[in-house]
């Protein structure tokens, strides 16, 4: 046998359940090396720099 609902769920119901299905914001770390802002555990887009030391070579445009 299936699992059947009994009744419909109204639309509160429905709307409070889904309440907490935003996105939320990922935490944004300050760059040691050039102050700009970079997410954590990643290499910083701007300098190039993780954990101290030069990881991707930036090219000048």
């Amino acid at each position: 046998m299936a699992a059947v609902p009994k009744s419909r769920r109204s639309h509160r119901e429905v709307r409070q359940r889904r309440a907490h299905w935003r996105a939320k914001l990922l935490p944004a770390l300050e760059c040691p090396q050039c102050h700009e802002l970079r997410l954590p555990h990643r290499v910083c887009p701007h300098c190039g720099y993780y954990n101290g030391m030069p990881v991707v070579e930036k090219s000048e445009e």
